[in-house]
């Protein structure tokens, strides 16, 4: 990955996603829309425990489970900007029983060379968007965002920026703010937000870009400072952070959140796991807790989304050209 990739300096966090059918490929029964679910259901997240993907997940399948009268095991499964969690789900029977949190990263792996890409799910609606968030440690020298640029740009590759994995919409996030900024910085993957927020506040880097979720709550307790908002304006769970283009960079990046399945579902079971997500995600409990995380909550129905699925990947096909 080079910054000429990054040539848009502006992601679109507003977004729905949503493939057709097809094949069933997976499993040997096909639950029936009458028996459908008669046993719990696993929801896999890509991301380690603690971070915004998880929380967001785990809200939800909380929700859900009053709605479909089963319990709902949420399993993270990390690894590889989430190419380990996306490929288990995409590999899982395609009865209905294996759920999961599918992030921007669906849209943006198959153009790192990973075989991933949202025609092998069945996405059931988009849930939330992330702004992303540049932090430091409580105790680091940057008191400010612009002092934090000036350190990059006066030792270009010295200033080390975790994020939630190598190809991950934080690393890009971080390569963007780079390009937009004139600035050089060193990216340091990790399992997700959850970790690279603990890197941060332990001092094991310099600055962390992660989503808001996964900041806000180490900066309410002390432990991080929030120099920037890399959204179109100040969140609720921030508001005294300004955003980068209050800062004088015209830069927008985050990340996104659906709930699907692997390709193939039935009908039948999609439309019943369908009504389920959005009536979970259009609750007040799960509205509440996002928006307290400094997200925005969604509740998209699948098919919203068909031709959004298409054009974001182009898009992430054309910058990663």
């Amino acid at each position: 990955m080079t910054p000429r990739l990054f040539k848009i300096t502006t992601l679109a966090l507003v977004g729905t996603l949503a493939v057709s059918a097809c094949a069933n490929r997976g499993g040997t029964e096909e639950a029936s829309s009458a028996s459908f679910p008669d046993k719990s259901l696993t929801l896999v997240v890509h991301a380690g425990a603690g971070g915004g993907s998880d929380l967001t997940a785990r809200t939800l399948a909380k929700e859900m489970e009053a709605d479909l009268g089963q319990s709902i095991v949420v399993e993270n499964r990390t690894g590889g900007g989430g190419r380990v969690g996306l490929t288990y789900l995409k590999e899982r029977p395609a009865d209905g029983y294996s759920i999961g949190f599918i992030p921007v990263e669906v849209a943006m792996l198959g153009h790192q060379g990973a075989d991933i890409k949202p025609d092998q799910y069945t996405v059931l609606g988009q849930v939330m968007n992330a702004p992303a968030t540049l932090s430091v440690p409580a105790n680091s020298p940057y008191k400010t965002f612009d002092e934090f640029i000036a350190a990059a740009k006066a030792k270009p590759g010295s200033i080390t920026v975790a994020n939630s994995g190598a190809g991950a919409i934080w690393e890009a996030a971080t390569l963007a703010l780079g390009e937009a900024a004139g600035a050089t910085f060193k990216p340091v993957p990790y399992d997700g937000g959850a970790p690279a927020v603990a890197a941060g506040v332990s001092g094991e880097v310099q600055a962390v870009m992660a989503g808001v979720s996964e900041s806000s709550t180490a900066a309410k307790d002390g432990r991080l400072r929030v120099l920037a908002v890399l959204a179109p304006e100040r969140v609720t769970s921030l508001p005294d952070t300004p955003t980068a283009k209050e800062l004088g960079l015209d830069i927008v990046i985050g990340g996104w959140g659906l709930i699907g399945a692997p390709a193939g579902l039935p009908a039948e079971v999609k439309d019943k796991l369908a009504a389920a997500v959005k009536k979970a995600a259009e609750s007040t409990t799960f509205k509440d807790v996002m928006t307290k995380a400094g997200n925005t909550p969604l509740a998209t129905s699948p098919d919203e989304a068909t031709s959004f699925a298409q054009s974001e990947y182009d898009r992430f096909g054309e910058i990663y050209q």
